[in-house]
């Protein structure tokens, strides 16, 4: 549901975007504001685990483009996995949120149809959270997509210092989406444009790019009334636009909460690889933390590296429960995943066996990324806080992952 990545590393790290506009997006949790000091914030060292070896099966090949074209293989019996209680209770939980529009959606990956989930959403609003992993074992089977090869990242809703007028102190602008951002869908001209679109402006009777990252921050769009807030720091904003969403810490003391409105259809360049590729980080410290150490410590080149990164997040405040993700439902820390509807239905539960324990157990597919693309690609959503910045900041984690799909799926689309 966001830009690029709902996903700070993988975001971060990713190459660029294609020139189609980037999904919205994903939906993100918090943190406390993090004073702007040149030394790293604190990475959570990763609990090592053993995967589960996922089934001998092919890669997933550039002509499956879809779940449904790959090679579909059993998995283990549900109640055969470590699945534990607690993440059980707040997979379930993340479940029943996703139901009603589980039941109505279609999927985009071809695996599942509305009525297939109806079983299982009328049966969870009346299990037990105690009764939780018994509850999946009960209703679905696991699926290996491909040759089930996972790889994890992490993302969270930062909390940076702002407000909502310009103060000294807090005299970076948050913008609005502009009334002159035009969206197009391709698709209306040309069937082979199908699912494709571009955004821009109207320039006479042409139609230009928007103004990049470079542009807006030199002034394109100052005096316009776009401002909806202040920020404190550039580089907390930056990797606030990367998150998609997040919430302003105001002089007061109370919270104002952003979303994501829109994004100027430029392409999307991550930072990380480049500073990586350039030698200005080694491996180890390109965290989101190491990064953001670094442009604070060297102020004008890390200015010129993000504005590298042409593309630029507009926003508007958000009211009610929150963060949204790309179903339009609240996510819920540690229990909601970014995936690609591809190939994974929105709103499916999914388990995760992998090399890192904090990752491994039930997450439920309710959030999209830009970066999150292809088969068993992942991005875990671990709330808000210092501890779940310090886990989503350096989450990187390989091994297996299963779908939960309602029992008989399978055997519909594979006729055995």
């Amino acid at each position: 549901m966001r830009i690029w990545s709902v996903a700070a590393v993988a975001a971060l790290l990713s190459a660029c975007s294609s020139g189609v506009v980037p999904s919205r997006p994903q939906s993100t949790a918090s943190r406390p504001i993090a004073p702007p000091t040149g030394s790293a914030d604190p990475v959570r060292q990763p609990v090592a685990a053993t995967p589960i070896p996922a089934a001998a099966a092919p890669a997933l090949s550039a002509d499956q483009t879809i779940a449904a074209k790959a090679s579909l293989v059993p998995g283990p019996a549900i109640e055969s996995l470590p699945i534990a209680a607690d993440g059980a209770a707040r997979a379930l939980a993340a479940f029943r949120i996703s139901c009603p529009s589980l039941v109505r959606r279609t999927d985009a990956s071809g695996l599942t149809r509305g009525e297939g989930w109806q079983a299982a959403c009328d049966a969870a609003r009346s299990t037990a959270d105690s009764a939780a992993a018994s509850f999946f074992a009960r209703h679905f089977e696991a699926v290996q997509v491909a040759d089930g090869k996972a790889f994890a990242t992490g993302y969270y809703e930062p909390e940076i210092a702002g407000s909502r007028t310009r103060r000294p102190g807090h005299d970076v602008p948050v913008y609005g989406r502009p009334a002159d951002l035009v969206d197009v869908d391709l698709g209306k001209f040309s069937d082979a444009l199908k699912g494709k679109s571009i955004r821009g402006r109207v320039d006479g009777t042409n139609l230009v790019p928007f103004h990049d990252r470079t542009a807006i921050e030199q002034g394109a769009l100052a005096g316009r009334g776009l401002e909806i807030a202040w920020a404190a720091d550039p580089v907390e904003l930056f990797f606030l636009q990367i998150q998609g969403s997040g919430r302003l810490r105001l002089p007061d003391g109370g919270v104002m909460r952003i979303g994501y409105a829109s994004q100027n259809g430029r392409d999307y360049t991550g930072i990380g690889k480049l500073m990586l590729d350039r030698g200005i980080l080694p491996k180890g410290q390109a965290s989101m933390q190491g990064i953001m150490a670094w442009l604070r410590a060297n102020p004008e080149q890390g200015r010129a590296i993000m504005r590298e990164n042409k593309s630029y997040v507009f926003f508007r405040e958000l009211t009610g429960p929150g963060p949204l993700g790309a179903m339009g439902h609240p996510v819920t820390g540690q229990a909601t995943v970014a995936t690609d509807p591809k190939f994974v239905p929105l709103g499916a539960p999914v388990f995760l066996s992998m090399d890192r324990q904090e990752a491994n157990g039930l997450w439920v597919a309710q959030d999209t990324g830009g970066a999150i693309k292809g088969s068993n690609r992942f991005d875990t959503f671990w709330g808000a806080g210092e501890e779940a910045r310090a886990i989503s900041g350096g989450m990187a984690a390989r091994g297996t992952a299963w779908l939960l799909l309602p029992k008989g799926t399978l055997a519909r689309l594979t006729g055995k």
